[in-house]
């Protein structure tokens, strides 16, 4: 007993210690004295690049907390086009939305870690951390003004907003303040591929590459290798995102 003591806080230091989600995933209304609950009802998950750890139509028997990474979630149309719903980030909480099965595949860009609470943790979970409830409320409320974004976003947008948009939205996790005003250059990391990204925003791959050329042509962003992206003017574009033109 003591040792299995002594082992769950070890997995406490390893897993929560340093983790870059704590501070904005679900885990946040939980006490550092209360960590071991936590710990205790969930496992740890390493997925390599490439591999899907949700699969659609698959039973929805767990949530996941992306602790590190990223990963495109996505879903197949009978006719094996696809369509990119989303990009998971740090601190993600996925499943939320699922009912009997996952309306959504998940996989990895890149190495991602993971968090999985079976349902009946979360349940458990719950009941011993009554914030916990008002916590995913709050998910389920950003799951909703994600959704209606999107609608604007592939029902309204032009090839030029969209793109904007991608790149604004991008930066909001870190950066928000600097798309308020006119901030100096600001670097993102982009490990999807522009195939990816057309999927994401309902556009061609050519009209997408197009459209990155003509902003690097305008000074809007500058492009070193196809992972990453400067942007130069990023309250331009955080303009051009929500269809304010400049005179």
């Amino acid at each position: 007993m003591v040792e299995t003591g002594r082992s769950l806080m070890e997995a406490v230091r390893e897993r929560c210690g340093r983790c870059p989600g704590r501070s904005v995933s679900i885990c946040n209304v939980i006490e550092d004295q209360d960590l071991p609950a936590l710990v205790a009802e969930s496992s740890r998950a390493v997925v390599q690049a490439g591999r899907c750890f949700i699969q659609e139509g698959a039973p929805a028997h767990d949530f996941y907390v992306l602790t590190g990474g990223r990963a495109k979630l996505f879903s197949l149309m009978p006719d094996g086009r696809r369509q990119i719903v989303g990009f998971a980030e740090v601190g993600d909480f996925l499943g939320l939305a699922s009912s009997e099965s996952y309306a959504f595949t998940a996989e990895a860009l890149g190495e991602v870690t993971l968090c999985r609470f079976p349902h009946s943790a979360i349940d458990r979970l719950v009941e011993r951390f009554p914030r916990l409830h008002g916590r995913l409320q709050q998910e389920a409320s950003s799951e909703l003004v994600k959704m209606q974004a999107r609608l604007m976003l592939l029902g309204r947008k032009t090839a030029r907003e969209r793109l904007a948009s991608f790149l604004v939205e991008q930066a909001s996790p870190c950066c928000a303040h600097a798309l308020k005003d006119e901030h100096g250059p600001l670097t993102l990391p982009l490990p999807m591929s522009r195939t990816d990204i057309a999927d994401y925003l309902g556009l061609t791959i050519e009209t997408v590459s197009r459209t990155f050329s003509l902003f690097r042509k305008e000074g809007l962003i500058s492009i070193r290798g196809a992972s990453s992206v400067t942007l130069l003017s990023p309250g331009l574009l955080s303009d051009m995102a929500g269809g304010i033109k400049r005179s």
